[in-house]
């Protein structure tokens, strides 16, 4: 079997005491090891954020863990893209350690070069929402309406889109253990709507993952 090592990464101390995202992602990366035939040869585990420029110097577990698989010559994997960080910058600092990295979520042949793709394309919807509801906000203004309730309204379309997205639950479930890439083939397969009824990817599926806490 292949060795392999992985990180578990929870970002604050409740997450980190309670217990469940970890077990979660220990869970999911047990999974996908015995499915792909990878022996766990070292386990990493952190509680600690994954913003900021230095992010890697505050996480000496990762740092460990990297150099754990330059020892042992094998990848560093983590159940879900957001475990390493939401930032295509430190996503990229950390190809220059020459340590591959497996995403159990995106698949175990998932080439390298996507892992930034999919880091850059969550990257930028974020940063798209946040202008989208900073001109929302501005132009209710201009026009003198109250932004209170412009944010009353706003959060009841993003209750509704909760709503819609709890109802997948079920099935998002159901496909636990398939990767993201597999799974939203299924889904659309299925013919079963996102929350925007846009077809299913595997980024759509990891987002709703993560929202619903589907492990």
């Amino acid at each position: 079997m292949r060795p392999i090592v992985t990180y578990v990464r929870v970002s604050t101390a409740r997450q980190g005491r309670s217990g469940l995202g970890l077990e979660a992602q220990k869970a999911a990366l047990a999974r996908f090891a015995e499915a792909e035939g990878f022996e766990i040869a070292a386990e990493f585990v952190e509680v600690e954020t994954g913003k900021g420029a230095d992010a890697l110097d505050r996480r000496p577990q990762l740092a460990a863990a990297l150099a754990a698989a330059r020892r042992r010559k094998c990848s560093v994997a983590v159940a879900k893209l957001d475990r390493l960080s939401r930032d295509v910058h430190f996503i990229s600092g950390l190809m220059k350690h020459k340590v591959a990295f497996i995403v159990a979520d995106l698949g175990a042949d998932t080439d390298p070069f996507m892992l930034h793709l999919y880091a850059a394309l969550a990257e930028k919807e974020r940063r798209m929402i946040s202008v989208r509801t900073k001109d929302a906000l501005a132009a209710a203004k201009a026009r003198g309406k109250q932004l209170g309730g412009l944010r009353e309204h706003g959060r009841e379309l993003q209750q509704a889109a909760i709503e819609r997205a709890r109802a997948l639950k079920p099935i998002l479930t159901e496909l636990a253990s398939l990767s993201a890439r597999a799974a939203a083939a299924e889904l659309n397969r299925r013919k079963v709507d996102t929350p925007t009824g846009a077809p299913w990817s595997a980024m759509t599926v990891i987002r709703a993952r993560a929202r619903l806490a589907v492990d």
